[in-house]
């Protein structure tokens, strides 16, 4: 089958394996990217797994909170020229405002808010012709605290990433330094009873077929997938994790030194899954003068 540049690049960007990699992965998997992608690291020709269905988009991402409710929310923009343009970031937080204020739990809810006697979605679409580009409320999250417990908060990079995380004890500071791993290290669950048992299987799946690539005996496939496995869930979890502030113990443990046990935490970075069209400049411009 005819494989396309374009999924070749799609797939080293995401792999950073080489470009006849990539080719061949695509055309023993049919073209398929996930498929492709699993191809590369059975093979160990993957470079940068982490990076995968990572995709990259415009506007910010925030977090406000009140006593006993935080509210996440992502505003998309086409450019990061207009995401820093001083109406939209002012749109931001009329929008977080308006959102903590609320009852609306989901973003149909939330678009019906009122703002100035119009509703939300009407208030950004103004706002969208007012600066001259599209802009979208891409998602929202509501979280609820009980007395017990605690927020911690952090929003990095002017808001590219925004983090909330839940603690069942301890203080502020310990919340907010645990809401900062999970900004710098994007943790996938916080432990693994929360893995399905699909996503576990795969990755056996996946694990045993490395090994065996791997020219390992077939008697000793079995022991290297389980502790390769066991590796594997421990870095993905974040209580296992080594916390960034101190290598020496885990995040778990750090909440636990600060009587904290951590409940759950939430991470939008700006873009992730959204697909982000890339123009080749010089190819548009040949292609008006040939016109």
């Amino acid at each position: 089958m005819t494989i396309k540049a374009s999924t070749v690049k799609e797939l080293r960007d995401k792999t950073g394996a080489g470009m006849l990699d990539c080719k061949k992965a695509l055309q023993e998997t049919g073209g398929d990217i996930a498929k492709a992608i699993d191809y590369l690291r059975e093979k160990g020709i993957s470079k940068a797994q982490k990076r995968a269905g990572r995709v990259a988009a415009e506007g910010l991402a925030n977090v406000v909170k009140s006593d006993d409710k935080a509210v996440m929310y992502e505003l998309n923009s086409e450019t990061d020229f207009v995401a820093k343009n001083k109406e939209f970031q002012t749109l931001m937080k009329t929008i977080g405002q308006a959102l903590l204020s609320a009852n609306a739990t989901n973003i149909d809810e939330a678009l019906e808010i009122k703002i100035e006697d119009k509703s939300l979605s009407d208030y950004i679409t103004e706002s969208a012709a007012r600066i001259g580009e599209k802009i979208a409320l891409r998602r929202i999250k509501v979280i609820e605290k009980s007395a017990s417990q605690v927020f911690g908060t952090y929003v990095h990079m002017g808001g590219k990433i925004a983090v909330t995380t839940l603690l069942e004890g301890g203080d502020e500071e310990t919340a907010r330094d645990i809401a900062m791993h999970v900004a710098a290290i994007n943790p996938q669950y916080l432990k693994e009873d929360d893995i399905s048992q699909d996503v576990i299987d795969h990755e056996k799946e996946v694990l045993r077929k490395e090994a065996l690539n791997e020219g390992k005996p077939e008697h000793i496939v079995d022991k290297m997938v389980k502790g390769r496995l066991n590796k594997y869930l421990k870095e993905i979890c974040l209580v296992h994790q080594p916390f960034v502030k101190d290598q020496d113990i885990s995040v778990g443990d750090y909440a636990k030194k600060n009587e904290a046990e951590i409940v759950a935490f939430t991470r939008f970075e700006v873009g992730e899954g959204i697909e982000k069209e890339e123009n080749d400049f010089a190819s548009e411009v040949q292609s008006q003068i040939s016109s």
